[in-house]
């Protein structure tokens, strides 16, 4: 990469995360430092297509560290799958004199930036914005921390009820292919059971847990599962599963749904956009492309966006073997 870069654009796209607009405001205020422009555009790929853009300095993102969801807005763009499309998006980012493009969102966004640098060799930067955890190259993305605690004060909250009347709780939280945040919140929450996608408990284990957990004594049951998890087609599926086998439980399901991806970010999702913005910003200006910057070891690093794209985040064994211990 050969030209200088005078001008760079930052877009949101694929689903929010709390920390989204901390990395925007990262990104901004980076440039900045750096004496460069910087571009807003506004709904991801889609206002990239119609042009939808509008500059940012260090004051047009004041207030906005705390605040989740993004100020860019999202949206998903069918447009952008399009070779019209992406000549079109590049030719207003030319005309905006926009040099380079820092993305904010997850694989699918990843992916359409690597498309669009091979067409035109534009450079292009990703910063991991998802709940979910589960790109490749970083142990934390935006968002999965503050969804975290999200889902561990929503728990607390509905153990209270689960003791008050001795019932068990079923509650599914976000997790399609990943068990990230059913994992940890899990264990965090005192849950006596886990499920996620990654390993298949089983019914039969399910329902010889929940009989140890009565015989022991335990008056109250939360079992958390992740939305992707094959055990049953859905929660209420495996309640009614409960319920024909265990009739002794009092059978509840809560669906925590997509109040997870909101609220202010935590102090370390803040605190890691501030890094990822940083990082993703001065790459470009070392020249720089097709990187996603991430967390690894508490050193912010780089990926190239093909990895992050195909690799798998693989499940922390020694996690599910101190769920096991700790459900006794």
């Amino acid at each position: 990469m050969s030209k200088t870069i005078k001008k760079i654009g930052v877009l949101t796209s694929g689903g929010d995360s709390p920390g989204m607009n901390a990395a925007i405001r990262s990104v901004v205020r980076t440039c900045a430092f750096h004496n460069i422009g910087c571009v807003g555009i506004y709904r991801g790929y889609q206002g990239m297509i119609e042009g939808d853009f509008i500059e940012m300095g260090p004051r047009s993102v004041n207030n906005i560290i705390n605040k989740g969801g993004t100020i860019l807005k999202s949206a998903r763009s069918m447009d952008f799958k399009t070779p019209e499309g992406r000549k079109k998006a590049h030719e207003n980012l030319v005309k905006a004199e926009v040099d380079a493009l820092v993305v904010i969102g997850g694989d699918g966004s990843f992916t359409g930036a690597l498309l669009f640098n091979s067409e035109y060799n534009f450079p292009v930067m990703g910063i991991p914005g998802t709940i979910d955890n589960d790109i490749f190259g970083t142990s934390h993305t935006l968002g999965y921390d503050t969804a975290l605690n999200t889902v561990v004060e929503v728990i607390d909250k509905i153990r209270d009820t689960a003791s008050s009347h001795n019932r068990l709780f079923l509650i599914e939280v976000m997790g399609r292919d990943a068990g990230h945040i059913a994992l940890n919140a899990g264990i965090g929450a005192g849950a006596e059971e886990i499920l996620i996608p990654e390993e298949d408990l089983g019914l039969d284990r399910l329902l010889d847990s929940l009989r140890k957990s009565k015989a022991t004594g335990k008056s109250s049951s939360i079992v958390v599962i992740a939305e992707g998890d094959k055990i049953g087609k859905t929660v209420f599926e495996l309640k009614d599963y409960v319920d024909s086998n265990l009739p002794e439980y009092d059978v509840r399901v809560s669906v925590l749904g997509h109040m997870q991806r909101g609220g202010a970010p935590s102090c370390f999702d803040r605190v890691l956009a501030s890094r990822l913005g940083v990082k993703a910003v001065e790459s470009i200006l070392e020249g720089k492309s097709n990187f996603m910057v991430g967390l690894l070891a508490d050193k912010i690093v780089l990926t190239p966006l093909e990895q992050a794209i195909k690799g798998h985040t693989e499940i922390d064994q020694e996690l599910l073997r101190v769920s096991d211990i700790m459900s006794i």
